[in-house]
């Protein structure tokens, strides 16, 4: 990671059980505010460090990094405090979702079913990247096991919903991608114009509530107007 960052992995394929480790841990990273770190950041499965070698020597903190790993189990840390559980009322298939039935047939069900076990996932804000905002959230059943596209969808609009490899994504803005796009969701994770332009964090919970067109397209103007229309309750 060059000069001046440090990696810790805590697996080499995504599991619920490894992405709550890298959270719990990144948590006590932060808390433990080493003097010469500079900023933590994490992936689906790894806690990435950037931190001054001026101030603080690679070999020392790879010391205590090594030492904060044997510090307790961080597989069973639990996740850290300070989350939150978002209900977002999401439009499925249709115009809004146009490889529902796509993505839903690949899983072996119908539409219905896929819209149903979707809203009925505890889905995790597994980590934030790619875009600003954008979240991974996971992990869905294992018929949702779905690979990629080998081509690219041109343009899926801000709050679009897309599914692969038991994941979704929610876009902050138009987007190519090679993700199935199943749905549109009333939530602006981007937030320019916003208090917090970062609503969600690593760690927090979402549920997708389906709504009608009329319904969603109300919502949506009051997104577009910088409302927030998803409601949030605090779960640790």
């Amino acid at each position: 990671m060059g000069e001046a960052g440090l990696l810790v992995e805590f697996g080499d394929r995504l599991s619920m059980q490894a992405n709550a480790a890298v959270l719990a841990f990144r948590a006590a990273l932060d808390a433990a505010a080493w003097p010469g770190v500079e900023e933590s950041a994490t992936s689906l499965k790894s806690v990435f460090l950037r931190f001054d070698p001026a101030r603080l020597a690679h070999e020392r903190l790879e010391a205590d990094l090594r030492d904060l790993l044997a510090a307790r189990d961080w597989y069973r840390a639990g996740l850290p405090e300070g989350r939150s559980l978002w209900r977002v009322p999401t439009l499925f298939g249709g115009d809004a979702g146009p490889q529902l039935e796509d993505a839903a047939r690949r899983a072996g069900m119908s539409a219905d079913d896929a819209v149903q076990a979707v809203c009925a996932a505890p889905l995790r804000v597994l980590t934030i990247g790619f875009a600003p905002g954008l979240p991974y959230l996971g992990q869905l059943p294992e018929a949702f096991d779905i690979p990629r596209q080998t081509d690219l969808n041109p343009n899926v609009p801000g709050g679009g919903l897309a599914l692969a490899i038991r994941q979704l994504v929610l876009f902050p803005v138009g987007t190519q991608t090679g993700w199935r796009w199943i749905g549109r969701a009333a939530l602006d994770v981007f937030g320019q114009r916003a208090e917090r332009p970062f609503p969600l964090t690593a760690g927090d919970e979402i549920r997708f509530d389906p709504v009608e067109t009329a319904e969603f397209e109300a919502a949506w103007q009051d997104v577009a107007a910088g409302h927030l229309v998803a409601t949030r309750e605090a779960i640790g």
